[in-house]
């Protein structure tokens, strides 16, 4: 069963116990995905799929920052649920010390000799951890060791 479909199928359980807010999660994350699927004019693999959540996930996460400095715990706590439901979708995160051992492998495979280098760094190491870890903190890691 692919993650769309797995998705749809979530859907149908929701509806049947009347869970409005998972409801309403998932068909955003469904609309998202229909979208993503028009613009890419085919059927996404899960690994597109995934990425559809991330930027789900990551709209959740800056929303929060912004309702917090703004007081609004309310409208975050509510995001923070979101983000829940929608990381029942995503694969196994990666703990800190897996994607050191993963950038450590990398640099040992380019040797990189300069900080004009992490593009060819990022390169080999997304594919790795993309939806498994928070790029952004991967990408401070990276260049960290550069420096």
């Amino acid at each position: 069963m692919t993650l769309a479909e797995r998705i749809n199928d979530d859907v149908k359980t929701a509806m049947k116990s009347q869970d409005k807010e998972k409801l309403n999660v998932i068909r955003m994350v469904k609309s998202a995905i229909q979208l993503a699927k028009i613009e890419a004019k085919h059927d996404l693999s899960d690994e597109e799929v995934i990425d559809v959540i991330s930027k789900q996930i990551k709209m959740r996460k800056d929303s929060i920052v912004e309702f917090e400095k703004a007081s609004r715990t309310d409208l975050a706590e509510a995001y923070k649920r979101e983000i829940d439901i929608l990381s029942e979708y995503m694969p196994e995160p990666l703990s800190k010390e897996e994607v050191e051992k993963i950038i450590e492998e990398v640099f040992v495979k380019i040797n990189p000799t300069s900080p004009k280098q992490m593009g060819l760094i990022m390169k080999e190491v997304t594919p790795l951890v993309k939806g498994k870890f928070d790029m952004g903190e991967v990408s401070k890691m990276i260049r960290e060791k550069l420096n």
